[in-house]
């Protein structure tokens, strides 16, 4: 795989000639198939880490039949790492309600809601006022759509979105078995296109700046860009938008120290890149897709420790459903401190990997499946700082 040069791009926080209204207005002027075919066409993939094509969750939404349908935008931003949707709905709120109303004609929906992680209600008086003056501008231009806020509860797991349902419903927040998916069966039981709010900022830009222009950037698996949370052993933390397909070691080279040996791409549920595999790493979905977390690690870091920070994370945020998270994040937690402490060999380590495998197949939600990526990556390239 080949990959891109590092650039630096400027679509989401860019306002020249984007008005949210415009945009939509431009939509309205389109067929709902035109919409959704060019949200298809331009190849976006899921921002949230999951990648899943955009354009084809709409699609699914779009063809139920049903007399109500909605419209959800997961601001859950819980990753460790991970800041990026925080900015954006500070800065450039409007595009994504713009996404949101652009989403809903496509689909036809009417209710459009944010799901606001419970650490950023500072965000609240400020969006409610322009949430105001958006729902009102498009019942000016004719769109029976509106956007409201759910407060979350600081909850990791109801970033996932079935335990978001829940959440929304009043209910604790576990996830839902699948099937049914969210775009026949979601939020109330109805057909809802849940997206992250990097995501429908990017829909609302293809439709106002044109499939082409948006294919042109990143590769052929990763159309577009993506906006970065970098944070560690970095003189340049904050937010970066960078064109997707560049490798690891470009990254580093812009963003690092001088001696960052490891980078921890997509957060704790994420996988550790060491110095060894910077250049052939791609960050995108031909690679290592990513949420948007980026942690530089440099030499004077123990990875056991934050091997040992994660797994903690992991075992007390894990909804306690099923037994393979439940029980596996507490076991691997106990595994890595007696391997440490010399307690129990060095082999051992290879008997927890094999748990994290069984969590991946077993575990019923993204939390207990992603836990093998963050366990496997730094025991398997930094095995030697886990041993006593």
């Amino acid at each position: 795989m080949k990959s891109k040069k590092l650039q630096r791009v400027d679509f989401i926080f860019d306002c020249a000639g984007c008005e949210p209204i415009e945009v939509v207005k431009k939509a309205l002027k389109m067929s709902r198939e035109e919409v959704v075919s060019s949200i298809i066409e331009s190849g976006l993939k899921g921002r949230g880490g999951a990648g899943f094509p955009t354009g084809m969750k709409w699609k699914f939404a779009k063809d139920e039949v049903a007399d109500t349908k909605y419209v959800i935008c997961n601001a859950d931003e819980g990753e460790p790492g991970t800041f990026k949707d925080r900015e954006i709905l500070d800065v450039v709120p409007n595009k994504v309600l713009s996404g949101m109303a652009i989403c809903a004609y496509a689909i036809g929906s009417k209710e459009g809601i944010i799901y606001l992680r419970g650490e950023y209600n500072f965000l609240l008086p400020k969006l409610n006022g322009q949430i105001d003056e958006f729902n009102n501008n498009l019942s000016k231009i004719g769109l029976d759509f509106a956007v409201s806020i759910r407060s979350g509860s600081g909850a990791y797991i109801c970033g996932e979105e079935t335990a978001l349902f829940e959440s929304m419903e009043g209910r604790r927040g576990e996830p839902r078995n699948k099937p049914p998916f969210p775009t026949k069966s979601g939020y109330n039981g109805k057909p809802t296109v849940i997206n992250n709010v990097e995501t429908l900022v990017y829909t609302a830009m293809i439709i106002n700046m044109g499939v082409e222009e948006f294919k042109a950037v990143g590769t052929m698996d990763s159309r577009g860009s993506k906006v970065f949370s970098v944070s560690g052993d970095t003189p340049k933390a904050g937010i970066h938008e960078l064109e997707l397909g560049l490798n690891v070691a470009d990254f580093v080279e812009e963003f690092g120290d001088g001696d960052t040996k490891a980078v921890q791409v997509g957060g704790a549920s994420g996988h550790c890149v060491p110095r060894k595999l910077f250049k052939e790493t791609i960050i995108g979905f031909e690679g290592i897709p990513t949420g948007g977390s980026m942690m530089i690690f440099n030499s004077t870091r123990s990875m056991f420790n934050v091997l040992n920070d994660y797994l903690e994370f992991f075992a007390e945020e894990s909804c306690g459903q099923c037994t393979p998270c439940r029980i596996g994040t507490q076991q691997l937690i106990k595994g890595v401190e007696q391997v440490k402490r010399g307690e129990m060999q060095s082999e051992y380590l290879d008997q927890l990997i094999k748990l994290t495998e069984t969590m991946k197949i077993a575990s019923k939600c993204g939390l207990g499946q992603s836990v093998a990526n963050s366990f496997s990556s730094i025991v398997t390239n930094f095995r030697e700082e886990m041993i006593y």
